[in-house]
C-alpha cells in the first residue's frame, strides 16, 4: 500500500472519531425531558436520533470483522439506547472507533464490507458513517435549541461524500428533496439543503 493510501485511511478514521465526539457532546446535554422533542429529520425524535446513531455504531465492529447484514440480523433493530443513552452512546462510540483504527492501522480499510445496499470498502463505509454523524450532530443541536455551527472540516468532507449521490437520496424515502438556496450560501448551509434540511428550522412552538 502507498504512503498516499496509508494517509488517507488514518485521516478518514480520525475525521469518523471528531464527527462522533462532535454528536456526542450533544447527547450529553439532552435533559431527562428532552428526548421527545421534535427535530428535523421530521418523523424522528431526539431519542430516535441518537437511537439511529447508536445503532449504525453497534453495526460497525461487525461489519469491520466481515459479517453481512444476514448474520448481524435484527440485534440491533428497535430501541437499543436502554435507561442510560449517553452511557450507551459511549460505549457504541467507543467500540467502533477502536474497530475501525484498528484495521487502519494496517492499512486494512480497503476491506470489503457488506452494507445493506451491497458490497463497499471500509474507507467508503468510513466516510458516509462520518457524514452522517456530522449531519446528524446539526439536527440534535437545532433540537435541543442550539444554533449549530458545524466544523469546517467536517462540511467539506461530508459535502465531498454526499454530492455525487445526493439527488438520488429523496427517491429512498429517508430523505426530504434537495432544498433549494441563495447564492453565495454557505458551505454548511449547501450541505444541509442536499439533505433535505432547511437551516431555519426551528422546535415548534419556539
Amino acid at each position: 500500500m502507498s504512503r498516499q493510501s496509508e494517509v488517507a485511511q488514518s485521516e478518514a478514521v480520525r475525521r469518523y472519531a471528531r464527527a462522533l465526539a462532535h454528536f456526542g457532546r450533544r447527547v450529553f446535554q439532552v435533559a431527562e425531558d428532552q428526548w421527545p422533542l421534535p427535530t428535523p429529520c421530521t418523523e424522528w425524535s431526539v431519542r430516535d436520533v441518537v437511537n439511529h446513531l447508536v445503532s449504525e455504531q453497534l453495526w460497525v465492529p461487525e461489519l469491520l470483522a466481515g459479517a453481512t447484514v444476514q448474520e448481524v440480523g435484527d440485534r440491533f433493530d428497535g430501541d437499543v439506547l436502554g435507561s442510560d443513552p449517553a452511557a450507551t452512546w459511549s460505549a457504541a462510540e467507543a467500540a467502533a472507533c477502536d474497530a475501525f483504527a484498528v484495521l487502519a492501522e494496517g492499512g486494512g480499510l480497503d476491506r470489503t464490507v457488506h452494507l445493506s445496499y451491497g458490497d463497499t470498502s471500509a474507507l467508503a463505509y468510513c466516510r458516509q458513517m462520518t457524514s452522517d454523524a456530522t449531519v446528524h450532530a446539526w439536527d440534535l443541536t437545532r433540537a435541543l435549541g442550539g444554533h449549530a455551527r458545524l466544523p469546517e472540516d467536517l462540511v467539506e468532507a461530508a459535502l465531498a461524500e454526499v454530492t455525487p449521490y445526493a439527488h438520488a437520496l429523496s427517491a429512498t424515502g429517508l430523505f426530504a428533496p434537495a432544498v433549494e438556496v441563495a447564492p453565495g450560501a454557505s458551505r454548511q448551509t449547501e450541505l444541509l439543503a442536499l439533505l433535505g434540511r432547511r437551516t431555519g428550522w426551528r422546535p415548534p412552538g419556539a
